[in-house]
């Protein structure tokens, strides 16, 4: 046995529920070993075991009574497999519930006694608390959050190690608590307590802009309740109440956006500590608020995960010191400084320089700047509390002459602390690279909300890039506990009408327009991490927000059940959409709006029939039918050609099953490679089409066309960035241009993992390893080399243990290997399309023959078709370059993948062109020399 899981938290103490569900791992060696039954083992105040006969091992209901608030046990399980044998118990496991209602709670929310003025920069305000404990303690907890962001001290100790806690939520309706076993900081006699307390999301400028200041309210506030158990088992609290004390410190500001100022120089030594001389603090005022929102957190904190040191330091040309750290990271400085009192050093963070300076162009107007002034006190360091940014460089302004920024500054990594659980490489270091910058993008934004980027002035909870890429998170670290509760803040700002937000939190004006791809994260994304974990919980706690959003999107399209009509984002950033409407993509937004209510409609559907609803099930399947019919019918004609001739409006329909299964699909199929090959194998969709196109293509028999489209290093295209020193993934295919300067748009963030979801096609099709049956109890072995590539492979730790693909080619033969995690089985599909093998857990290996001797292929000629020629590399080269000097204004035109004279003979289109004549000699000649 392995660790036995409390619902989707690593650890269990504070957990939210009385019936926390249990998930375990059964370590075993025997082949096609699956479990027959499961015992469980509850201690708390005495002991209870339950027998199951069952193979169930995920997110297992809680076979006991309910915990009650504050409730403690441990669980043990053992299991007895097919073969009859019984496993050792597992290892204790302890749970602890946290508060569980409103009536567990005496504390009240303090404020400091001061006017404040809420749209200007604030100190931060300590507050403090003294107390007696009366005899030796046996256990003590504290419940804390803030209205703001807070940090908390016992007798001058920080307390845990969380970052920005509580994070952000939709705070007028779920505010999370956090739990902290504080024992060992307590001390008999006299103790203090204080905490400090920052804007955060709560209070500071936040929105597209950031013009809008605290949203949420005026005034910061704290809560906290201390719960102490003596050895002799008696009881004591000590709250937030009137009593407390308040003050300013040497936080002089602090913003998310702007970045935090500090004053050592404003210190107030010991001021957690008892005996402190409080007699200059301030009263506190007590701040109603209804206790009924609070929560516990259902994922993990943000913490500091990581320390990087630069790689270089140079001086810029205007004299100022710069600190590369070698990736793009998300995070603030830690310094450590000596100097004289009142020296003032600054910190500046960018992403990208310009000219050899800081470019700050792309944050707007974020100032990324922490200051730090010295209290001049021999060796001083200084990290920010209330800040982050994103950055991959930092200037240094202000320090002493004998400062040495190479060994005084490291860059502290934060987000939220999630297990990584999924890995993958290949033979091209440069995909390796591009898979890399995934997993930084994903980092970077994954601190407490699904951000869209961490660095400028937004860093908004965007709905359709999280549904676009919750696939790959799903796969890269185990994010259900942390999806799983920003889905219950979307439920939470869904209006009555069904509305979905595009930015959850909503704190952007008009947020609440319905928009389809964004919208649907209502949908898509429960699903998702019910097919990834297994989690069917998911899906009943959030199935009234999922009916809701179909519901409202079914009244929008009327009877007809077309969504045509209002705003829509459609295919956001399409690479051909015009400078300035990223929005005015190539396929229509009522195409894409149609396509993803069908795409909804169905999810809720399959999701009905999960949770039993079975008449709801047949009503969503009504209306997914009637939406495919009309689509079709809009949309589509019958030779499978799309109203919008676009990769995106192929993908959508292929993908998400909008076509007939038969010639229609083929023919969408061989219409979209066309259309690939005729853009010269560059990107050519946005943040809709993107995370599709490769899925569409190999499932039309064009994974060849696929890799080409992976492997393409001219603008637009995902190795682009690599190539040109990208370190995360960006928001627009070109945010560095060719010639190495910022694109001008006043929307380019070098930070999206929007565009990343590619990842997800790179672990199941390429790697091979995908799930067949929710939460991976079945697995799909089923690799499809090509690209040129010589090996690849895939490692995931599932819920039910770790899972592994790889492949090799060599010499004409594939070899593939595989570990099937035990109690799971697997469906091997071999690339020629040959038998499906099944196999159960264990490590298993199959040798086939691959990559015949290709055919002779046709000579090159001008009666060829303009595709035809196309496809074949080199006499595409050829046919591009000779062309372009022939008729210039055709550079422009070739790759628009309009597509219309590509099916035409190269012949043809020479009599189309002046000097026609001339153009088809020099073509013949040129392609009778590639031939030969």
């Amino acid at each position: 046995m392995t660790d036995v899981r409390f619902e989707h938290v690593r650890d269990a103490l504070g957990i939210g529920t009385g019936r926390p569900r249990l998930s375990w791992t059964t370590l075993t060696n025997a082949e096609d070993w699956h479990q027959t039954a499961y015992e469980i083992e509850l201690t708390a105040t005495d002991t209870t075991v339950v027998t199951v006969d069952s193979a169930e091992s995920v997110l297992v209901p809680w076979p006991f009574e309910p915990l009650t608030a504050r409730g403690r046990a441990t669980v043990r399980v053992r299991v007895t497999g097919c073969d009859g044998a019984v496993s050792p118990w597992s290892e204790p496991a302890a749970v602890e519930t946290g508060l569980l209602s409103t009536e567990d709670w005496s504390a009240v929310f303090l404020t400091p006694d001061w006017d404040e003025d809420a749209q200007s920069d604030q100190p931060s305000p300590l507050l403090r608390h003294e107390f007696e404990l009366r005899g030796p303690v046996r256990s003590a907890r504290l419940y804390a959050t803030a209205l703001g962001v807070y940090e908390a001290e016992l007798n001058g100790s920080r307390i845990g190690d969380h970052v920005l806690a509580p994070g952000w939520t939709a705070y007028d309706k779920r505010l999370r608590y956090q739990t902290h076993d504080v024992t060992t900081l307590l001390r008999p006699g006299r103790n203090a307590f204080g905490a400090v307390l920052g804007d955060g999301w709560f209070r500071g400028r936040i929105g597209f802009d950031g013009r809008t200041r605290a949203i949420y309210g005026d005034r910061l506030a704290f809560l906290a309740q201390l719960e102490v158990e003596y050895e002799d088992g008696t009881t004591q609290r000590v709250v937030t109440d009137g009593s407390w004390r308040a003050a300013t410190g040497p936080v002089v500001s602090s913003g998310l956006y702007d970045g935090e100022a500090y004053d050592a120089r404003l210190e107030r030594t010991g001021w957690s500590e008892p005996g402190h001389d409080a007699s200059g603090w301030r009263g506190v005022r007590v701040l109603e608020r209804d206790l009924a929102t609070l929560v516990a957190p259902d994922g993990p904190p943000v913490r500091r995960v990581e320390e990087i040191a630069p790689v270089a330091v140079a001086t810029s040309p205007s004299g100022k010191t710069i600190l590369d750290f070698g990736q793009n990271l998300v995070g603030r400085l830690r310094l450590t400084v000596s100097g004289e009192a009142g020296r003032r050093v600054t910190l500046r963070h960018a992403e990208i320089l310009e000219d050899g300076e800081l470019c700050t162009r792309p944050l707007r107007t974020a100032a990324a700047t922490d200051t730090y002034t010295l209290r001049g006190q021999g060796t001083e360091v200084y990290e920010p509390r209330f800040t982050f940014h994103g950055f991959r460089y930092a200037e240094v302004t202000g320090a002493p002459d004998d400062f040495d920024p190479a060994a005084a500054v490291r860059a502290v990594v934060l987000h939220s602390d999630l297990m990584r659980t999924g890995h993958f490489s290949c033979s091209d270091e440069l995909v390796n690279r591009l898979h890399e910058n995934v997993v930084w993008g994903m980092r970077g934004n994954f601190l407490d909300v699904p951000t869209d980027c961490p660095q400028r002035d937004e860093r908004l909870g965007w709905t359709g890039d999280i549904q676009v890429f919750s696939p790959t998170a799903s796969f890269l670290y185990d994010s259900a506990g942390f999806v799983g509760s920003w889905l219950a803040d979307l439920a939470a700002e869904q209006g009555e009408n069904g509305v979905v937000p595009f930015v959850v939190p909503k704190v952007v004006p008009g947020a609440d327009t319905p928009t389809a791809a964004w919208g649907d994260a209502a949908t898509v994304v429960p699903w998702v991490l019910y097919e990834r974990y297994g989690d069917t919980g998911i899906l009943a706690t959030q199935y009234d927000s999922m009916r809701g959003w179909v519901d409202h999107v079914a009244s929008l399209a009327g009877e007809d059940r077309l969504w045509d009509s209002g705003f829509q984002f459609g295919d956001w950033l399409d690479p051909t959409a015009p400078a300035g409407r990223p929005d005015a993509a190539a396929t229509a937004g009522e195409l894409v709006a149609t396509a993803y209510f069908f795409r909804s409609a169905d999810i809720v559907a399959r999701t009905a029939e999960v949770v039993g609803r079975t008449e709801d099930a047949e009503r969503y399947r009504a209306l997914a039918d009637e939406i495919r019919a009309a689509f079709r019918a809009e949309y589509v004609t019958g030779a499978g050609r799309m109203m919008s001739d676009a990769p995106t409006a192929y993908a959508l329909a292929l993908c998400f099953g909008l076509l007939d299964a038969g010639a229609q699909r083929g023919r969408a199929g061989d219409r979209l490679a066309q259309l690939v090959r005729g853009n010269g194998y560059k990107i050519a969709t946005g943040f809709v089409g993107t995370p599709l196109i490769c899925d569409a293509l190999t499932r039309t028999g064009h994974a060849d066309t696929a890799y080409r489209l992976l492997l393409q290093r001219e603008c637009p295209s995902w190795l682009y960035p690599v190539t040109m020193g990208a370190t995360t993934i960006w928001e627009r295919w070109d945010s560095l241009l060719p010639d190495g300067t910022v694109n001008p748009s006043g929307m380019t963030s070098f930070n999206h993992y929007a565009l990343g979801a590619v990842a997800d096609w790179l672990h199941r099709t390429v790697a091979g390893l995908a799930p067949t049956e929710p939460g991976y109890r079945r697995l799909r072995v089923a690799p499809r080399p090509g690209g040129g590539l010589t090996h690849a492979e895939a490692r995931l730790r599932t819920p039910y243990g770790t899972a592994e693909v790889s492949w090799t080619l060599s010499d004409g033969e594939l070899t593939v290997r595989a570990l099937v995690p035990p109690n799971t089985t697997a469906e091997v599909v071999p690339p020629d399309g040959g038998d499906v093998v099944e196999v159960g857990s264990g490590r298993h290996t199959w040798t086939v023959p691959f990559g015949a001797e290709p055919a002779e292929r046709a000579p090159l000629s001008v009666d060829m078709t303009v595709d035809e020629l196309l496809d074949r590399e080199d006499a595409a080269r050829v046919f591009k370059e000779l062309l372009i000097s022939y008729v210039p204004e055709a550079a422009e035109y070739i790759g628009s993948g309009s597509g219309a004279p590509t099916g035409m003979t190269v012949r043809v289109i020479a009599g189309m062109l002046p000097n026609g004549e001339e153009f088809l000699a020099a073509l013949e000649e040129r392609l009778t020399t590639l031939t030969t």
